[in-house]
């Protein structure tokens, strides 16, 4: 019985030095916060940014994006407006051939009416498509000038080596993983609405 408090005072001691192993284990997998924050891509580091990203959060592209659907928008109800009254057209006809309301020579007349109503209509559609493309052309244009522009500015003060752009969600290309210190897209997106507003506010 005597032997009881000594085995009881080696349990607590393994106990203590159980815990102090896993409190300083666990310790040492957290690096403190100043190390994490510090840690930014140096001068002459490869870096590379979230092209999706920019695109979804850069205000510019929101802005022209907003535009060209109101003009699609528009341009398809019209589109979708003259194609219903040509089918409306081409529906009446063939019910009054079929009642036998028109004479062969009126029934010829305008069959050949709405071939030309047609051949119009597929020559406009054609044409608002092709204007539809343009629109959406002039659009990415835009959005990449003002990218690569701003890029290559934000770089002459950085110094980095190179700068990559990545897309993709499961898996981006051309960078697959990377460095979180050497993402970069915050700050483009940052700098790319802080630039667009100061823009905005010269041209009002």
């Amino acid at each position: 019985m005597k032997k009881l408090p000594l085995i009881l005072s080696i349990i607590a001691l393994v106990g203590m030095i159980a815990l102090a192993i896993v409190t300083f284990t666990r310790g040492g997998d957290k690096k403190p916060a100043a190390t994490q924050t510090e840690t930014e891509a140096q001068k002459g580091a490869i870096v590379y940014f979230n092209m999706d990203r920019v695109l979804q959060e850069y205000d510019m592209a929101n802005d022209l994006r907003s535009v060209v659907e109101t003009k699609v928008n528009s341009i398809n109800q019209e589109v979708t407006r003259r194609q219903n009254k040509l089918q409306k057209d081409a529906s009446s006809f063939q019910d009054k051939m079929n009642k036998g309301l028109m004479t062969q020579s009126t029934a010829q007349v305008q069959y050949q009416k709405l071939q030309e109503q047609d051949a119009n209509f597929q020559n406009y559609a054609a044409q608002k498509q092709q204007e539809i493309l343009e629109e959406q052309q002039v659009m990415l244009n835009q959005i990449s000038d003002a990218i690569d522009t701003f890029v290559k500015e934000y770089n002459e003060t950085m110094g980095y080596a190179m700068i990559l752009a990545t897309q993709g969600d499961i898996l981006p290309m051309p960078v697959v993983t990377g460095d979180a210190a050497l993402d970069i897209t915050d700050a483009l997106i940052e700098g790319l609405n802080a630039a667009y507003v100061k823009e905005k506010g010269k041209s009002e």
